[in-house]
């Protein structure tokens, strides 16, 4: 599988009252045709932020330096940071589109869905009839496994449950064709039964269209269940990043550590919290920005942020204990 998505120190700054923050801070990772990518972490860390500043979303006045290269299958490579506000439009969506995590504010109130539907395949297929725009509406919907397709087309966001409307949502994002999805946790606030056929539908829709995904979550149990490498952020960086199966059994970053003991499991046994809280970007501890949690704390934590350090060729650990 060749690489369809390859990001290089990307960091993105935001002014604040108290100066400039870094909710991404030189964040590198690659995204291979087929493959889902996993993004953990606790609310704050980062993750959101990253796939916001791939699609040009970033908050006013937000500014970025790093690459983020798109690899094209016919045409030649575009780095998404160096876009024009046209290109992006251009890309947005038709190469790369996203699921957002809360339908009811991603969804417009006061119009029917199948014309929201419409509106993103109108925006890249302009020449499109008004037939084949219908058509296309419909294959979409009932892809995102919709029933009653062309009834719900004609129904408002506050008629569909919240089910139907994150399907809806992944009608969008597939219609115009992208090669790349990212889904924003996706399966939030929705109830066990449907996060089920939510994470079924976007598996097989992986499969059946080929597409790369990243998925951003904080349920260790779905990253599982769904991605083939995963990205562990904390404050803003990755601190782990590998195998999916593999971070999860033998986590070399304590901060995954203490996921894993903090996150429920099937066999009763005691939870253990992760103490202390998140540092806030505009006062960050020196060095390692998990130390002052970390059991494993030692003096040498505090004296420079530690680099990525190789577990093995697939496994990296943001951690001076890894060896």
């Amino acid at each position: 599988m060749g690489t369809i998505l390859d990001v290089r120190g990307l960091t993105v700054e935001l002014p604040t009252s108290s100066g400039w923050i870094r909710p991404v801070n030189d964040v590198s990772f690659t995204l291979a045709e087929g493959e889902t990518l996993g993004f953990v972490g606790e609310s704050g860390s980062g993750k959101t932020m990253l796939s916001l500043a791939l699609l040009g979303l970033e908050p006013h006045g937000a500014r970025h330096t790093g690459e983020a290269w798109l690899h094209a299958q016919a045409a030649k490579s575009q780095n998404l940071l160096a876009a024009s506000p046209n290109a992006m439009r251009a890309i947005r969506g038709r190469e790369i589109a996203m699921i957002f995590q809360e339908p009811m504010t991603a969804l417009n109130p006061v119009l029917r869905v199948g014309e929201q539907v419409a509106e993103a395949i109108r925006v890249h297929e302009p020449r499109t009839s008004g037939k084949g725009i219908h058509r296309r509406v419909m294959e979409s919907l009932e892809r995102a496994a919709l029933p009653d397709s062309e009834r719900r087309a004609r129904q408002y966001p506050h008629q569909l449950s919240g089910g139907l409307r994150q399907r809806v949502l992944i009608a969008m994002a597939l219609a115009p064709g992208p090669r790349i999805l990212v889904a924003d946790e996706p399966t939030t606030a929705l109830d066990v039964t449907v996060q089920k056929q939510i994470l079924e539908l976007l598996a097989k829709l992986r499969r059946e269209l080929r597409l790369s995904m990243l998925f951003i979550t904080h349920d260790l149990g779905v990253v599982a269940q769904v991605a083939d490498r995963v990205a562990v952020m904390y404050a803003g960086r990755i601190v782990e990043y590998g195998p999916v199966m593999e971070v999860l059994r033998a986590p070399r970053h304590p901060y995954t550590a203490g996921l894993l003991r903090a996150a429920p499991r099937l066999v009763r046994e005691k939870l253990v919290p992760i103490p202390g809280a998140v540092p806030s970007l505009s006062a960050l501890p020196p060095g390692c920005s998990f130390a002052p949690r970390c059991a494993l704390h030692i003096p040498e934590c505090d004296a420079a942020m530690p680099q990525l350090r190789a577990v093995n060729t697939n496994h990296d650990a943001r951690c001076i204990l890894v060896p």
